[in-house]
């Protein structure tokens, strides 16, 4: 399932702080396990509700910033990752307690520009001192809240908090073909069906695409590659042509220069991706040198077939087109990025697993380096000699 695309909002703070509680209170629903044991929340739990003010979004639970042992130190580790997908968080903290595990966190969400404020919970037991809240805030430049989730507490000023640390943009409605088409046009989407399709089904951008074609208004049509030519001769022409990345050398000859064309990857990445980066850095493959080492980046893990796109036909193609010799390492997943300065380039699939926050922190190791990246998409597009062509539509 896609990564959805409403504001994510992860909760943390150390084990037995009341993290669980506080979602259960902030959505009005027990949808997270609530313990005295230290530690019952050992993964990152996301759940999409709907919170009163604040409108759908996703609420991540995450394990205990201060667990122990072999076992802890991973659970830690997934609790940290959490924060290069969000769009807001909350950091619960307890009995004026603000030490280096706290300071470890802030300090990361500010690496990852990350807005914050910190709710300081079991003000029941233990109120917040005024010298420490003031420390806080002027240190940080964070708001912190005093409160108490077991004696119920008015949740409207947590709300307000929140409303204010969501960016805008986690709010705003996208569309992957809103601005270039038109209401009552025809969208023809080519949807190869190969060895890496889903067995009865489509992969989830051809759905998306479907979905959101639907939704401008237009007349969707679906088909395969064979089948396309065939279309074109005997229906009006289309408004655009949206296909499969792996077959842009035979899609582009069939479909006339006076019809737009993109890829499913392309406008799955200017959905989510870091598009004009991906743009600039795509050149980048006329100028691949021997021993240089490309980063294929997927979004998702999967089982790899000979007509893998990712591990397969894009490296292939490369050293066909580049008639270097290229090395190629990949990383699938949210798997760690190991020196990223040793790359020459990186090549990001569309990202329809990932949320937008991933992608951009991802790449952005590479882009902060002025090492070029590009999309699957977009480099099969330059490989293949239509590249501007495919662009066309976005300008």
């Amino acid at each position: 399932m896609a990564k959805d695309l409403k504001p994510h909002i992860g909760i943390f703070g150390r084990r037995n702080s009341g993290k669980s509680s506080l979602i259960n209170l902030l959505t009005g629903q027990n949808i997270a396990i609530v313990s005295d044991t230290a530690g019952t929340t050992t993964d990152p739990v996301k759940k999409s509700i709907e919170i009163f003010g604040v409108g759908p979004c996703v609420l991540i639970d995450t394990a205990g910033t201060d667990d122990v042992g072999e076992l802890g130190q991973q659970r830690v580790e997934k609790t940290m990752k959490v924060l290069e997908e969000i769009d807001c968080a909350i950091l619960v903290i307890t009995g004026n307690q603000f030490d280096e595990t706290e300071k470890q966190l802030v300090s990361r969400m500010k690496e990852l520009a990350v807005p914050f404020f910190i709710v300081h919970n079991k003000a029941d037991e233990e109120p917040l001192l005024a010298v420490m809240k003031a420390v806080i805030e002027q240190k940080y430049d964070v708001k912190v809240l005093d409160f108490s989730v077991s004696r119920n507490d008015d949740i409207t000023p947590m709300v307000e908090m929140l409303k204010k640390a969501i960016p805008e943009s986690a709010y705003q409605k996208v569309s992957l073909l809103g601005g270039i088409i038109k209401p009552n046009e025809v969208v023809v989407l080519v949807c190869p069906v190969d060895s890496e399709a889903p067995e009865g089904r489509l992969i989830l951008p051809q759905v998306m695409a479907i979905r959101d074609v639907l939704d401008n208004e237009c007349i969707c049509v679906v088909l395969k590659e064979t089948n396309l030519q065939q279309y074109l001769e005997t229906m009006p022409a289309p408004a655009l042509v949206v296909t499969d990345s792996q077959v842009f050398g035979y899609v582009s000859k069939i479909v006339p220069p006076e019809i737009p064309l993109t890829s499913f990857s392309i406008v799955m990445a200017r959905l989510r991706g870091d598009f004009d980066n991906y743009v600039k850095g795509t050149p980048y493959l006329s100028q691949l040198k021997d021993d240089d080492t490309v980063l294929l980046l997927e979004s998702c893990t999967h089982h790899s077939t000979c007509e893998d796109i990712g591990r397969v036909k894009l490296p292939r193609m490369i050293l066909k087109y580049t008639c270097k010799d290229i090395h190629f390492e990949y990383v699938a997943g949210l798997a760690p990025i190991e020196h990223p300065e040793k790359y020459a380039m990186a090549i990001q699939c569309g990202g329809c697993m990932s949320t937008r926050k991933q992608l951009f922190n991802r790449t952005n190791l590479f882009v902060n380096q002025g090492i070029p990246i590009s999309n699957y998409g977009m480099a099969l597009a330059y490989m293949n000699g239509v590249f501007d062509r495919v662009m066309e539509p976005f300008r």
